[in-house]
């Protein structure tokens, strides 16, 4: 492959998308592969977990840790619990279907008590403050309270108190965060979108699509906007998932509790940005 020759610094943006976050993972052991080395990481949501991941032991050892952690997740199901179950727990708390503790398990098991100020690669992830409502850039604290809070996807998990503020996913509010990434003076910022942002969008035809067409625009705006409008002296590199996008109006995009399809994206997405990333390097 040939050499990559990128403006520093370079910064990883990875945003949201539940599940399809798998195709981040084969993103992360192409930008490996090719020898890129970010100088910074965001993420929201999915892009929070993998992006701490990576931060927190940066290099292959953390693309394979994270590959492992994927595995676990297609194994354990993380959104588990019957019909029933998932019926009791809503109707218990009022708010939400699943309880977050499999996650903040799994999460403690692969990144201990570590603080985000002390990981060997800069990080930031994002989340959405319900009593400011505003988004909220943790800069600092215990790695896997920021996470879960980035990761607490309104109706499946509860909102995080830290401290006594209390948050929910930040794709809320900043779903592909390439504008905090200039802000900060990225120069070059490689985005590990995961498809949706891509997904055609129609007018709401039956009751579920109302809600999730109307959280497509708000989380697409943003992005839109800011990508529309790039500065001249920062180039933005947005890496290929290497499958086709689900439409919003399909059925498929409501299930997120199927992780069948985890390994095929990592392959899928590894494949295609290396791809990308030799014809950036030969036209660089």
């Amino acid at each position: 492959m040939a050499e990559h020759r990128l403006a520093e610094p370079v910064a990883l943006v990875l945003g949201g998308g539940g599940v399809l976050g798998a195709s981040q993972v084969g993103m992360l052991r192409a930008l490996d592969e090719a020898a890129i080395q970010p100088d910074l990481v965001l993420g929201t949501s999915v892009g929070a977990i993998n992006g701490a991941m990576l931060a927190a032991a940066p290099g292959r050892s953390a693309v394979d840790e994270l590959t492992r952690l994927w595995q676990e997740m297609v194994d354990s199901d993380i959104f588990s619990g019957s019909l029933l179950g998932r019926t009791v727990q809503a109707i218990r708390t009022g708010t939400h279907l699943h309880s977050s503790e499999p996650l903040r398990r799994q999460l403690t098991e692969h990144l201990g008590d570590q603080r985000i100020e002390e990981l060997p690669l800069p990080f930031q992830c994002v989340a959405a403050s319900i009593e400011r409502a505003r988004e909220h850039w943790f800069t600092s604290g215990r790695l896997v309270e920021a996470v879960l809070a980035s990761s607490a996807v309104p109706g499946l998990l509860q909102p995080v108190d830290i401290d006594g503020e209390h948050f929910l996913d930040g794709g809320l509010v900043s779903s592909i965060p390439v504008d905090r990434a200039m802000h900060l003076g990225a120069r070059t910022v490689i985005v590990l979108q995961v498809g949706r942002v891509d997904a055609p969008l129609r007018p709401p035809r039956r009751p579920w699509e109302v809600a999730v067409v109307a959280f497509e625009i708000a989380r697409r705006h943003r992005y839109q906007t800011t990508m529309a409008n790039l500065p001249e002296d920062v180039s933005v590199h947005v890496l290929p998932t290497g499958t086709e996008p689900t439409p919003v109006s399909d059925r498929r995009q409501l299930h997120y509790r199927d992780f069948s399809t985890v390994p095929g994206r990592i392959r899928a997405a590894r494949d295609a940005s290396l791809r990308y990333l030799d014809d950036l390097a030969r036209r660089s």
